[in-house]
């Protein structure tokens, strides 16, 4: 396994090994063991999730206050643009976003500590991002920041307007939202 930092603090992409022969492919996109030594990061994930998107819609940038979850993100099927938002006050990227794109074919995943605020755009029909959680959804701490928010000024790469939940429209914007 191929790991690489980031310029965010703890945000970490994996790159998993394949291998390939007459009867597929096989691969490990997570090792517990691994994970720990790399990130210095001890927390039970709880709970595995999945979504399925069509090209265009964005799911984000979503956070929870109080019970903050870290992630491990990757794609199974299609691509994503991912993005994060450093929102941890203390940290000396207070403020700053890493985007990256992910595809179901070049087996990278990525680490998102509690403290971000973390959002993705669907590049294909059918695309499938699967994430494991290290808390519980949490909905009365579930909160979101505006994906357009001007302050941040993320490149979403995008062509007129996401398909967007009712929840990600009404966003806050980064001056607005709760920090942690």
């Amino acid at each position: 396994m191929k790991i690489f930092e980031t310029h965010l603090r703890d945000i970490y992409i994996f790159e998993s090994s394949k291998y390939k022969d007459a009867r597929g492919v096989f691969n490990v996109p997570f090792n517990l063991k691994e994970f720990h030594t790399i990130t210095n990061f001890y927390s039970d994930f709880l709970q595995d999730n999945m979504s399925q998107s069509k090209k265009g819609v964005l799911r984000g940038l979503h956070y929870q206050v109080k019970k903050p979850q870290g992630k491990f993100v990757r794609v199974t099927r299609g691509a994503v643009q991912d993005v994060v938002v450093d929102i941890r006050q203390k940290s000396p990227h207070f403020g700053e976003t890493f985007s990256i794109i992910l595809t179901g074919k070049d087996n990278l995943s990525m680490w998102i500590p509690p403290g971000f605020a973390h959002g993705f755009l669907s590049l294909k029909k059918g695309t499938e991002f699967c994430y494991k959680v290290t808390g519980e959804y949490a909905p009365e701490n579930e909160r979101t920041l505006l994906w357009n928010d001007s302050e941040l000024n993320i490149d979403w790469n995008i062509e007129g307007e996401p398909l967007l939940s009712s929840k990600d429209i009404k966003g806050k914007t980064f001056n607005d939202c709760e920090k942690l």
